[in-house]
């Protein structure tokens, strides 16, 4: 018996975010070994289902890189990361599309329409979604077909949020050439949550959260971001997601979390109980 009130207790502690989120725009950012553990994508699948059936309005932005990296060894590449970045020549950007759209994308799509979620896959590149521009590393480098978002189609988004499907979607972009970019899946998910204005914009990693001075925080406030990263305890792939995240907080996200993909049903922990279990990014 004490059980079921337990269960009980956690569905009116759940309640009110239940009641504040119906309508709610959240864009999710789903990557790390939540996408290769068969338990943990069962749990976040799950977990996206329950979301969709009260009310939320999704829109994921999904990664890939231990999928890509598979793939270049299997043909004899060495993958090479700048700032964060895959080093992207012509071969390696068809490997990208051709893993992340190919594979990817419609794993995620079969396993969200099995939950009854009504999925619909895209790439970046698809209906000008992600346009795009030729990216620098930090001190100038050249470092191939990598892509900086310049501006998102939020019409196209919107018209499949009004027919009642959850745009998935896969980091390419593109430019008025038509020339194809890999795009960091933190940064695509940043600048869609910015275009739409999103409610929540949530990173699923492999860590706790955000780690300063040998431990996780449970927030950070934007100004304080540029500090941590001149101070190093902010850097490799916590760089593009929390320097996507300040950007979209400034144009009007009212917070991001940085979340533990690996933990069960983490997501619903951090969305729908008053602790949390990552780090929140607020203004």
């Amino acid at each position: 018996m004490d059980e079921i009130i337990e269960k009980a207790r956690i569905l009116v502690e759940a309640l009110p975010y239940i009641r504040n989120f119906n309508g709610a725009t959240f864009v999710i950012k789903y990557g790390g070994s939540a996408m290769t553990d068969g338990k943990y994508k069962e749990f976040f699948i799950e977990d996206i289902a329950l979301l969709n059936y009260v009310g939320v309005k999704i829109v994921l932005v999904h990664g890939g890189g231990e999928n890509i990296n598979e793939m270049l060894k299997k043909l004899g590449k060495t993958p090479v990361f700048v700032d964060g970045h895959r080093m992207t020549d012509e071969e390696t950007l068809d490997i990208v599309e051709m893993v992340l759209v190919g594979k990817v994308n419609k794993e995620i799509i079969k396993n969200m329409n099995l939950h009854g979620v009504n999925a619909i896959g895209l790439s970046g590149e698809d209906g000008n979604l992600i346009m795009a521009k030729r990216k620098k590393s930090q001190k100038g480098k050249d470092i191939g077909f990598v892509g900086d978002v310049t501006s998102v189609n939020t019409k196209l988004l919107r018209t499949l949020d009004e027919q009642g499907y959850v745009p998935v979607i896969a980091p390419l972009g593109v430019d008025e050439l038509g020339n194809g970019y890999n795009i960091n899946a933190d940064m695509v998910a940043g600048a869609v949550a910015k275009a739409l204005k999103a409610d929540k914009l949530v990173y699923l990693t492999d860590t706790d959260g955000v780690k300063i001075k040998g431990k996780y925080v449970h927030t950070i406030k934007t100004r304080e971001i540029a500090g941590h990263i001149k101070s190093g305890e902010i850097f490799g792939g916590m760089l593009p997601k929390t320097l996507s995240a300040k950007a979209a907080i400034e144009a009007g996200v009212k917070k991001v979390h940085i979340i533990n993909g690996i933990k069960e049903h983490s997501l619903l922990l951090e969305i729908f109980t008053n602790e949390g279990i990552g780090t929140e990014i607020v203004k």
